[in-house]
């Protein structure tokens, strides 16, 4: 899709240039990990590359990355070839580094002055980017799975040193790549790597789900930039950028909890007095956490008159 820039209310074109990717894309990537993925830099072309031997094969890391919120590994390729499979690409790479876990906690614990255990990660939050040019409809009809650790990104440079990150969304998740394929590797690495979805949060029951369904359209009116992240036991809210939860959305009973991250209730304008303090928050997050329960459209709107104001906080503090 074209690209335009406006001056005096006339929209020019802005021309698209080659992209670089043996160093000078990855490079950028590694200097910026935070700011487009949202995770930690490890190792890569900034500093030493980092390789295990899996199977009589080496597997040479371009970007090793680490997920501080989930405190799990990512990784991240470049690739030009467009005849490569993701599926058995990205599988092969998860599976080398599930067999050599001790490996890739040691590089962690190396490059980050860490002192992290196996125990210490959560493996099944792993994941792996593909980050190429431009991919065939092949390889984007390849992740149309709704358990797939595998994302796409296709990067694309234009004048004035405009650069774009986009996400391939696959065209439907209905089907499950664990069920599906029979491959001794995919079957091993999805017994332990999950991606999980917002059904896998809400979907067994019918209110809660549609409670939430009615509280992401509001909260998308208000920034339809928004990224609802599933985990195994919520949703969060994030914003690219810089990749913090704002909230977080749970299952509770009938209805939901909304947990309002780096708050306390005296933060709110609260004219019914409904927020409350968590208050194991500080030991078990290691930051003041308020919340609020939603049984009803009208504790929706609440919710989100409460939202608002601290995402006005949360872009004085975290924007720019």
């Amino acid at each position: 899709m074209p690209v335009f820039q406006l001056s005096n209310d006339k929209l020019s074109q802005i021309k698209e240039k080659r992209v670089d990717l043996e160093r000078n894309i990855q490079r950028l990537t590694e200097l910026n990990l935070e700011t487009i993925f949202g995770v930690r830099f490890v190792s890569g072309s900034l500093n030493s590359e980092f390789a295990v031997k899996a199977q009589e094969q080496d597997f040479y890391i371009d970007t090793l990355a680490f997920d501080e919120a989930q405190r799990s590994i990512i990784i991240i390729e470049y690739k030009k070839d467009k005849s490569f499979s993701v599926i058995d690409q990205g599988f092969a790479y998860l599976s080398a580094m599930l067999n050599h876990k001790a490996d890739f906690v040691l590089e962690l614990n190396e490059k980050l002055q860490k002192n992290f255990t196996k125990k210490d990660i959560d493996w099944e939050q792993s994941r792996i980017i593909f980050v190429s040019p431009e991919f065939t409809n092949y390889q984007r009809n390849a992740i149309n799975f709704k358990d797939l650790p595998i994302y796409l990104y296709e990067v694309r440079l234009y004048e004035n040193n405009l650069y774009e990150f986009d996400p391939i969304k696959p065209y439907r998740t209905t089907e499950s790549i664990g069920s599906l394929s029979k491959d001794k590797t995919i079957q091993s690495v999805s017994k332990e790597v999950k991606v999980y979805t917002e059904d896998d949060i809400f979907g067994k029951n019918e209110r809660k789900m549609e409670l939430y369904r009615k509280l992401k359209e509001k909260l998308l009116s208000i920034d339809p930039t928004f990224v609802f992240h599933a985990t195994r036991s919520y949703v969060g809210v994030l914003k690219p950028g810089n990749w913090r939860n704002i909230i977080g959305i749970d299952p509770y009973q009938d209805g939901l909890k909304i947990n309002y991250l780096r708050s306390q209730p005296k933060d709110f304008q609260d004219p019914k007095k409904r927020v409350v303090y968590r208050s194991s928050s500080m030991k078990n997050y290691n930051q003041h956490m308020s919340g609020l329960i939603v049984k009803s459209e009208e504790d929706i709107d609440y919710a989100v008159f409460l939202f608002e104001q601290l995402y006005k906080r949360f872009l004085d503090q975290y924007s720019g």
